[in-house]
């Protein structure tokens, strides 16, 4: 019994980093989704179950240090993109777990928000990032870096 007992104890504490991985909490690089090229590393973390998204480094070396969101429309407009919260209010779906929803998302090349949805995949070393407008939408595969 003490046996069946500590084998199940020491399952749970091996699956238990597995599961943690499956949370979009971490850094992540970003691919872009046409070009294929690296281009940012965003940190997810959360907050009392929300999740938000910074951009903490540039990896396109095209893209300027000092490079502020001039096509934005809302309060990050003219705001340096490195330090950006690009991801904001995304909570985990009542409905999927494996899903994280109902935030949006801001493309600071064009200013545009999106309604995002996340999804950890391939035991959580993927994160499928996808933005919606209406009926359209347009996913990226995000890696994880940590």
């Amino acid at each position: 019994m003490i046996k069946i007992a500590l084998t199940a104890i020491a399952l749970t504490m091996v699956s238990l980093p597995a599961l943690a991985q499956m949370s979009p909490v971490g850094l992540w690089k970003t691919i872009d989704d046409e070009t294929k090229k690296e281009k940012s590393l965003v940190r997810i973390t959360e907050s009392n179950g929300v999740y938000s998204g910074k951009i903490e480094k540039f990896l396109d070396p095209t893209t300027k240090v000092d490079a502020v969101c001039d096509k934005c429309t809302d309060e990050r407009k003219d705001k340096p993109i490195l330090g950006m919260t690009i991801l904001r209010n995304l909570k985990q779906s009542a409905d999927d777990k494996a899903v994280y929803d109902g935030g949006d998302i801001v493309d600071p090349n064009n200013g545009k928000v999106y309604r995002s949805r996340l999804k950890p995949v391939d035991d959580g070393k993927k994160l499928e990032m996808r933005g919606y407008i209406g009926p359209f939408y347009r996913t990226q595969t995000w890696l994880r870096v940590e």
